[in-house]
């Protein structure tokens, strides 16, 4: 086998990821399918953070819309990323991957609170991380939060995984010319209100030099397939 091309690596999961066929929840087919490739990376070496959304169980944003308090809304949302984490940490622990889950809000009965020097202790010791509830703040995706994990345990690249296999000019779905960008600068991604991230995740990888690979989670082995160097997907990066 190859030798990886990243020793740290940060892959943010959406919520929406993890739905499969359905239309709530978590698909336990498509969590073990992520396991056993999460397993696989781990097995070539390389340390492995995860941050994981909630939309598939709660969307603050959306209720927010609908009139409810957004601090609240946002709160609730935090706890749906605990609840996929956690289940996430099962499936993973059922492949026979060490992992532990830190939130960034107290909830210190079902999982560890979020402290920056434990996390990088647990990666070193090959232990996969995953962190939940955001940044522990209202108004604050979990893209963002990815940047701010990403940055604060000195991951080499962060991974966005998406149901497609990179940025495009256009929605892929409905525009059949779209183009596929094999790489992209932070800024142009800014200028052209491009959809890989929200502006505050993009700026913070763009000022602490964290490069984003946005490609396809549900192809069999993209996951591996990048972290040995393969051309997958879009990368940004610093022009």
């Amino acid at each position: 086998m190859s030798k990886p091309v990243y020793g740290r690596v940060l892959l943010k999961l959406s919520g929406e990821g993890l739905l499969g066929d359905a239309d709530y929840g978590i698909d336990p087919a498509v969590s073990r399918r992520l396991a056993r490739e999460i397993r696989e990376v781990r097995e070539a070496g390389v340390e492995l953070a995860l941050v994981v959304g909630g939309g598939n169980i709660f969307r603050g944003a959306g209720l927010a819309a609908a009139g409810m308090d957004r601090v609240t809304a946002d709160h609730m949302g935090m706890l749906a990323t605990v609840m996929n984490a956690l289940a996430l940490q099962d499936a993973l622990e059922q492949e026979g991957v060490f992992t532990r889950v830190m939130s960034a809000i107290k909830i210190n009965q079902v999982c560890e609170d979020y402290i920056r020097r434990r996390a990088v202790r647990h990666l070193e010791k090959g232990r996969t991380v995953i962190f939940a509830a955001g940044t522990g703040n209202p108004f604050f995706t979990t893209d963002s939060a990815a940047s701010l994990r990403a940055i604060e345990v000195n991951a080499d690249i962060m991974l966005k995984a998406t149901k497609v296999d990179g940025v495009y000019s256009a929605d892929p779905v409905h525009d059949r010319e779209a183009l596929r960008y094999r790489r992209l600068t932070f800024d142009e991604v800014l200028d052209r209100k491009l959809s890989v991230m929200d502006a505050t995740a993009i700026v913070l990888c763009r000022e602490h030099g964290l490069p984003i690979q946005v490609f396809d989670m549900t192809r069999p082995g993209a996951l591996m397939d990048l972290v040995l160097g393969g051309d997958v997907g879009t990368i940004v990066e610093r022009g």
